[in-house]
């Protein structure tokens, strides 16, 4: 609560989270055995929840189980997923069930079993600022609680902190063009991640369209399709991106979702980084192959009895305008990027799987902004231990803001990775500790991410 007036503040913490999704509740959790840290994690949902809109029947996490919280940093915290299984009575069947691959349903069981059981994490609560104070060289994070429309609440007060972690995740990303009708009260224009909040509207409208090709999109048409009756599923699926592509999942191709190659990509000039982020889509944006062959095997399986269903799956379609049409439908129009054709589309309904972006930290931060170093694109620039450039002032006190998953721009497409939550989270911990209380492997790839210096010939 906010300090009584006539009273001292009360002790500063040592971390304060901002935001509990995977990557904090990975770092609460491996904070959690550390008993000099004395650390509060604040998030302004009233529970843990993971993707709800997303966790369709059947939908598979894209990493295996080891990336849980924990293991991969720690594999005998009692956070870990295994652990989870034993206090459920699971693992004997979990064994024999041979799955590598688990179900986001499960990930998202786990995960609120970790929130329901950590101390230190503060569900309803709104960090609305952050500032510095330089009389007590101290952090000052002020939080609310949402009222019931999450606008801003009730005050409950002030909390001092040596350290900061921003762990604010992501945001649906709408493009402009469809903004206004996503926006509008009553219109069936969707971002997937509130699919399943709206899957029985969805499965009742005539003609639905779904728009992005990468992971989401495919989930979201292979949920519809397998619901619509054959020879009238009245289904499109259409997106930027040139071609329905897996996700790149070779052995050696998963190696830049490694440390060794973090630290080669935070190493790299700005300009290579960013033209990197952009080259590198099919990494991290593309489709899991057992989700394309499902959507194949279900177009073939329609086609048994004759004809083909009544689909259209198009890839490296632009959706330049959209608008009402009459009263009930939505008229897109296209714009084919290689043909440079273009056309319009009438639906009934729009499904946008078009990803997420991160989530602004303008808000929350304009109390520091003086203080934070920015890169040539005005992007706070962040060092090789997760913490963002400030001010000497600021540092030289021992003081740090830590970042998570906002840092695509300097540690590259491993970021909004869960394979790498918890090396970040115990890399976080010691440097903020001083110590060593997770060791960190020296080397984590068999590729060699670039040539080492050479040193310079004497003539």
């Amino acid at each position: 609560m906010s300090t009584p007036p006539g009273q001292a503040p009360e002790a500063p913490r040592d971390l304060v989270g901002i935001g509990i999704g995977p990557a904090n509740l990975s770092l609460a959790a491996l904070a959690h055995p550390l008993a000099e840290l004395d650390t509060v994690f604040y998030e302004q949902r009233p529970g843990f929840d993971w993707h709800p809109g997303l966790l369709i029947e059947g939908a598979t996490v894209q990493v295996p189980f080891l990336a849980d919280l924990v293991t991969l940093a720690d594999p005998v915290s009692p956070w870990s997923f295994l652990n989870y299984l034993r206090t459920r009575d699971r693992l004997f069947p979990f064994y024999f069930a041979e799955r590598f691959h688990i179900q986001r349903t499960e990930y998202d069981a786990y995960c609120r079993w970790v929130s329901e059981s950590l101390p230190g994490l503060r569900f309803g609560h709104r960090v609305d600022s952050v500032r510095w104070n330089p009389e007590r060289d101290l952090f000052e994070v002020d939080f609310t609680r949402p009222d019931t429309e999450g606008e801003e609440g009730e005050l409950l007060g002030r909390t001092y902190a040596r350290n900061v972690v921003l762990g604010v995740g992501t945001e649906p990303y709408v493009p402009e063009p469809l903004k206004p009708l996503a926006e509008a009260p009553g219109v069936p224009v969707i971002h997937a991640a509130d699919y399943l909040h709206e899957r029985d509207r969805l499965l009742t409208a005539g003609h639905v369209t779904v728009i992005g090709v990468g992971q989401s999109g495919a989930e979201v048409f292979l949920d519809l399709l397998r619901h619509r009756l054959t020879g009238h599923e009245q289904l499109h699926w259409l997106g930027r991106t040139e071609a329905f592509a897996p996700m790149e999942y070779s052995k050696l191709g998963l190696e830049h979702f490694t440390p060794d190659y973090t630290h080669y990509f935070h190493a790299l000039a700005e300009p290579t980084r960013d033209k990197l982020v952009t080259a590198q889509w099919q990494l991290h944006k593309g489709i899991g192959a057992p989700t394309i062959a499902a959507i194949h095997d279900e177009l073939y399986r329609r086609t048994q009895d004759g004809g083909w269903p009544d689909t259209v799956l198009t890839p490296g379609v632009l959706v330049r305008t959209a608008g009402r049409l009459a009263t009930t439908k939505i008229e897109l129009h296209l714009e084919h990027l290689q043909q440079g054709t273009r056309s319009r589309l009438t639906t009934d309904a729009v499904v946008l799987a078009t990803g997420y972006r991160e989530r602004p930290l303008d808000r929350i931060l304009a109390g520091l902004d003086p203080y934070i170093r920015r890169d040539n694109r005005e992007r706070p620039r962040i060092d090789e231990r997760f913490r963002m450039i400030l001010d000497p002032s600021v540092t030289a006190a021992g003081c740090h803001v830590y970042v998570q998953n906002a840092d695509l721009h300097t540690h590259g497409v491993g970021t909004p990775d869960l394979g790498l939550t918890a090396w970040r989270s115990a890399t976080i911990l010691n440097t903020l500790t001083g110590k060593e209380p997770y060791p960190l492997p020296t080397r984590t790839a068999f590729t060699t991410f670039g040539l080492p210096p050479q040193p310079t010939r004497a003539r």
